[in-house]
């Protein structure tokens, strides 16, 4: 037997990467990274987008968690079939870390539930060949 959720409530989330050499600064131990999240509701119900919990971990494996409301300032409404997407930055001590986390997203019945995040890697090119 299937759960609700996975049925109705099919968030999918795929995220993207950039490093900020302009806005990074190597030798004080800063570097910038932006990075793009498309959500897809792949399910029947549409649902908005509540709150926010990231894990961002650097390359010596330093950990921070943020947690907070939406994203960008927004707490947006997806309807089924249709895709939200924001880019937002992360700062790091290193050239190398990743993140991963999940939405806590709210169905249009009253369901609420987490559209999980994936890890992904946040680099410099160069570090990665």
């Amino acid at each position: 037997m299937s759960r609700p959720d996975e049925t109705h409530h099919q968030i999918r989330v795929s995220v993207r990467s950039d490093y900020l050499a302009d806005q990074s600064e190597p030798g004080d131990g800063r570097y910038a990274f932006a990075y793009t999240v498309t959500i897809e509701n792949l399910g029947t119900q549409a649902a908005r987008l509540l709150e926010r919990h990231w894990i961002i971990t650097d390359g010596d494996g330093q950990v921070q968690e943020v947690r907070g409301e939406g994203v960008v300032g927004q707490q947006p409404r997806i309807a089924p079939g249709e895709t939200y997407r924001y880019t937002s930055g992360a700062v790091l001590a290193t050239p190398v870390g990743s993140m991963q986390g999940s939405y806590g997203m709210l169905a249009d019945d009253g369901t609420r539930f987490e559209a999980p995040i994936s890890p992904f890697s946040l680099a410099l090119q160069a570090v990665l060949h």
